[in-house]
């Protein structure tokens, strides 16, 4: 007998009003399933983008550490060789302090620069901020 018999039903073709609310039931769970996932993939993606960027500043700031301490010994080394050289032409009190008062100014002006600087810094991961709105987009008019 071929499947094409009149007497078979077709396939997809619901028999009756509760296997097509099921039908609309199953795709609703389906889609629901696939936005959940789609949801948590990309929260998979945010922390993986925030590890990476943190990753990244850490070794940056171990580097930073690194070079700081170098050149605070060099500053240190410098204003002992500055303070000895003033006190060649004036007492070593006054020599000391005109480089220590050289050294606020600098520290003074680093402060303020570092601070606007770090104004810049975005926390927020932008990229999976601008997939979210993407897909949220598509998941209120999927046909657009």
């Amino acid at each position: 007998m071929s499947s094409l018999t009149p007497h078979a039903p077709y396939r997809h073709a619901p028999k009756h009003r509760g296997e097509e609310d099921s039908s609309v039931g199953e795709l609703l769970s389906t889609v629901t399933s696939d936005v959940q996932q789609l949801l948590h993939q990309e929260a998979e993606l945010a922390k993986a983008e925030i590890r990476e960027e943190a990753t990244k500043a850490g070794k940056a700031a171990g580097m930073f550490g690194g070079a700081g301490f170098a050149g605070y010994m060099v500053a240190v080394f410098l204003s002992l060789a500055a303070t000895f050289a003033l006190a060649n032409v004036m007492d070593l009190g006054w020599a000391a302090l005109i480089v220590t008062g050289l050294w606020a100014v600098i520290g003074l002006v680093l402060y303020r620069r570092g601070r606007a600087q770090m104004r810049t810094v975005s926390p927020k991961p932008e990229q999976t901020m601008q997939t979210l709105k993407e897909d949220m987009q598509w998941a209120r008019h999927p046909t657009r």
